[in-house]
């Protein structure tokens, strides 16, 4: 029998504040063991924090296009080919591209320690608005790789 999984993108609701479903998303994806209160207060703050430090942009831009410029347009996928393994240039899936987006946003902010949540995120959110910092070094190793096999693209069937 197979697993079912709820699909959660047809079930979420945009976030209370900003009415963004893409927001809505993070937030689920920063709570730990379902504190989501929590997880809207940290989100929130940092938006607050952003709002302060970038007083001419509106901070769900701010995020939006961060989340934006982290995705990646290819990647390298495994394929084993006549016993070898090859590292193969795909282009990626709109939705698995907001999704890793997401999950290197995180990393990265997680990644820093010594200081709150809220205001990490902040610097994360506002260094991949510049199209710099953790994520974008992420993203750019990811485009580097897939650059560096595109010999084996032909492999991509």
């Amino acid at each position: 029998m197979a697993k079912h999984f709820t699909a959660s993108n047809k079930q979420l609701k945009p976030d209370p504040r900003f009415g963004s479903v893409l927001a809505s998303k993070f937030i689920n994806c920063l709570m730990h063991d379902g504190k989501k209160s929590a997880a809207l207060g940290v989100f929130y703050s940092s938006m607050d924090i952003i709002k302060k430090k970038l007083p001419e942009e509106e901070p769900i831009n701010v995020f939006t296009a961060a989340v934006d410029n982290v995705k990646p347009a290819i990647e390298v996928r495994s394929r084993r080919v006549g016993g070898a393994n090859y590292q193969v240039p795909t282009s990626v899936n709109p939705k698995r591209r907001q999704t890793l987006a997401i999950r290197w946003i995180l990393a990265a902010a997680r990644g820093k320690k010594g200081r709150a949540m809220d205001s990490r995120l902040a610097e994360e959110f506002i260094a991949a608005f510049k199209r710099e910092g953790t994520a974008m070094t992420t993203r750019e190793n990811v485009h580097r790789m897939a650059d560096a096999n595109k010999a084996f693209a032909h492999f991509a069937w």
